[in-house]
């Protein structure tokens, strides 16, 4: 049973770790001045993986008869290959998504990268139709709203047709952040949170690791310079955010979750501005208010379907 407390507990935490990715741009966007793509992935992946493994002991040490994990590998067929299944999948499309946010991160600013990646929200529910969800007219709705939204940062309204092609690969990121949150919503009932979170970083990170070796010259050269932003994305966007995240989804209904983590891209908006001195333009948070509201359209409950579960 979820009481109100706790589902307001759960709905706290969702809001601070929207807060945490919204800045994480900021991080990201300082953060590639000194190394690539690939290789800021790679670091502050592992780093997650360090910060939580300390955790993992200490849970196992203090309720060796009642582990979670234990439940969630009783559930999982298939020995140490089977139980690995929500490690490889959630850890496969957070690469995805993320390599596909870092790379576009480098042609674009970091509100207009936070906007364009809080569409995830409004995919999760078109994606869960194809999986037996119904789909409502509001969806349909979200969407158009949301490509209006993402027009008017992107493009504008100026002469001729032009959108950044930093922002389209932040788009696609977007795609594979929605199948993230529902995979992470098919395990978080079975599977210990925070060993998720490190299953998951060690795979993200193990992958990227890879990807930066075949593909950017010295990849590890400005680690030391870019320090602080690879903590902060390691400590604070991996190790503290997603591990709340899974928590959370635990007890707060689906509906809210999608709509206080779509307040992302507005904190990584007045972080750009902030930080980084990005311009704080009408048409940046127009088009942004579009896109947050379209985001909360598309969770609004159907009749008694609060909460629905989208999976």
């Amino acid at each position: 049973m979820k009481s109100r407390a706790g589902i307001l507990y759960a709905d706290l935490l969702l809001l601070l770790t929207a807060a945490i990715w919204g800045f994480a741009f900021v991080a990201q966007r300082v953060g590639m001045e000194d190394i690539g793509p690939f290789a800021f992935n790679a670091v502050r992946y592992a780093i997650g993986v360090l910060i939580l493994l300390p955790l993992i002991r200490y849970r196992k040490g203090k309720a060796p008869g009642a582990r979670p994990s234990a439940a969630g590998a009783a559930t999982t067929p298939g020995g140490f290959w089977g139980r690995s299944i929500p490690f490889v999948l959630t850890g496969g499309a957070m690469f995805i998504g993320a390599s596909l946010q870092q790379l576009g991160i480098v042609t674009t600013t970091a509100g207009n990268a936070a906007f364009v990646t809080s569409l995830y929200v409004v995919i999760i529910p078109l994606l869960a139709s194809l999986f037996g969800r119904k789909t409502s007219f509001k969806d349909y709705a979200a969407a158009l709203i949301s490509v209006l939204g993402l027009y008017i940062i992107t493009v504008g309204f100026g002469s001729g047709f032009s959108i950044a092609s930093g922002d389209l690969l932040v788009l696609a990121g977007s795609l594979f952040w929605a199948i993230h949150i529902l995979v992470i919503g098919k395990f978080a009932s079975t599977v210990d949170p925070v060993e998720l979170s490190a299953g998951q970083f060690a795979v993200c990170g193990f992958l990227s690791f890879i990807a930066a070796l075949l593909f950017e010259p010295e990849p590890f050269a400005g680690t030391f310079r870019a320090l602080v932003p690879l903590l902060y994305g390691g400590v604070f966007s991996c190790g503290v955010a997603f591990t709340l995240q899974i928590v959370a989804q635990r007890r707060a209904p689906p509906a809210h979750a999608s709509i206080l983590l779509a307040t992302e891209g507005l904190f990584g908006a007045i972080g750009g501005v902030l930080l980084l001195g990005e311009p704080a333009t009408l048409r940046l948070f127009a088009g942004g208010a579009l896109m947050l509201g379209a985001a909360i359209l598309s969770q609004l409950p159907v009749g008694k379907a609060e909460g629905a579960p989208t999976s």
